[in-house]
């Protein structure tokens, strides 16, 4: 696999059918894990991920479970491309003769595709995050439970400061406009704030996802120079993904509040990955980093399963004419 010539404008379509795919189906458990991670100690909104689901489809409706919906099935195409053609494009040339690769060398292409990708992903979470916890900052203001009057006043300011807030009555805010405020207010560095964090949660995250994925899919080929059904990739793909996922999950919730621009009543602000990490210990418990752990392995796993069965299939390269249908010719 190593050797294969690597087809750019085939990954951009493996990626992007299988990002809209995945985004389409399994968004809405992202939207849960955002707003469970948010949340704190004394002002929970939400039980657990199914609470938060039935919670958010009475208080918006079904495409409440959507925000932020567009921002990923805008920018997904090109992230996926970027992680699966860098780790391609890393595995090609750190291999030797046509030999395998050693998982040193196989964790050093995938943190080589981890931190290609975050040129995308970084603005698609900063974005995606504004929109998706705004609901869950409306349902603090709708309960008079969750906080006393004088917090709620000043959540209420935070919140226009934060553009969770709609500009117009009854229009909620976009991601365009939210883009657009940072770029003036902040200029460039304002989509990307959280950008370590991002780097400290992808990069170990393709360490751990494509030598562990490669080794189970192996271990689906009837020979050595064969290839695996397209069943066994998307299970391989879920099985790396989930594993991957929740052995990063303290990163993704240090990643998540640093990236939150709006604070709930009580919910202190941070000034680094240190500072959060601090006063997450301090204030929450070690517990707390495993917030939204479920829903995000939940999340994963679909999602790489999806898009290695893409990528395996070869459904780019058969759009683009390079090669017959995997699937039918498997």
């Amino acid at each position: 696999m190593s050797q294969q010539p690597i087809s750019l404008p085939a990954k951009l379509i493996n990626g992007g059918i299988a990002g809209i795919v995945g985004v389409t189906c399994v968004f809405p458990i992202d939207l849960a894990k955002t707003r469970l991670q948010n949340q704190r100690q004394g002002h929970q909104v939400y039980k657990n991920m199914m609470d938060c689901l039935f919670k958010t489809v009475r208080s918006e409706g079904y495409f409440g479970m959507y925000r932020g919906a567009a921002v990923n099935l805008t920018l997904v195409t090109p992230e996926k491309a970027i992680k699966l053609a860098a780790n391609d494009f890393f595995r090609h040339h750190l291999a030797k003769d046509g030999k395998g690769l050693t998982v040193f060398k196989e964790m050093l292409a995938g943190c080589g595709a981890g931190m290609c990708q975050v040129i995308i992903t970084t603005p698609m979470e900063m974005l995606k995050i504004q929109l998706q916890d705004a609901g869950r900052i409306a349902a603090q203001q709708r309960n008079p439970g969750i906080m006393s009057p004088t917090k709620l006043a000043a959540t209420n300011t935070v919140l226009s400061r934060s553009y969770t807030s709609s500009p117009a009555p009854g229009r909620a805010v976009s991601a365009t406009q939210i883009a657009r405020e940072l770029l003036h207010t902040q200029g460039i560095q304002g989509l990307y704030k959280g950008l370590g964090a991002t780097l400290m949660r992808d990069v170990p995250f393709s360490m751990m996802y494509f030598p562990l994925f490669a080794h189970l899919n192996h271990m689906g080929q009837s020979s050595p120079d064969g290839t695996s059904p397209f069943y066994w990739s998307f299970v391989s793909g879920c099985l790396a993904g989930s594993t991957a996922a929740v052995a990063v999950n303290p990163c993704d919730v240090v990643k998540t509040r640093l990236q939150s621009l709006s604070r709930g009543a009580n919910e202190e602000s941070y000034k680094g990955v240190v500072d959060c990490v601090s006063k997450i210990m301090q204030r929450e418990g070690p517990s707390a980093f495993l917030k939204g752990a479920g829903c995000r392995a939940l999340v994963i796993a679909p999602l790489f399963g999806i898009a290695q069965v893409m990528y395996f299939v070869g459904v780019g390269e058969f759009i683009m004419g390079q090669t017959p249908f995997g699937l039918l010719s498997a």
